[in-house]
């Protein structure tokens, strides 16, 4: 993955609420449209906007290493967690 973009951004008002206009060229490289359900998460210092499905599939290869982890190193794992 690697790549990362930052950029500064105001609040705009959308009637009485406030809105985020992301710029077209981070919409392309987040392959987002007007149709894709997004999940907004928060620390309660920083928001998170991800495309729904994009955490599923994370957790999913995070969960397929662990269990090769667990297959490969059995034993090393079990003495770490002594």
């Amino acid at each position: 993955m690697g790549c990362a973009t930052e950029m500064r951004k105001r609040l705009v008002k959308h009637g009485n609420s406030r809105a985020l206009v992301i710029d077209k060229t981070i919409l392309e490289l987040l392959r987002i449209d007007d149709d894709t359900p997004l999940e907004i998460s928060t620390d309660g210092r920083s928001l998170r906007i991800t495309p729904v499905g994009v955490a599923e599939e994370r957790r999913a290869r995070l969960d397929a290493a662990l269990d090769r982890l667990e297959a490969d190193y059995p034993e090393t794992l079990r003495r770490l967690a002594e």
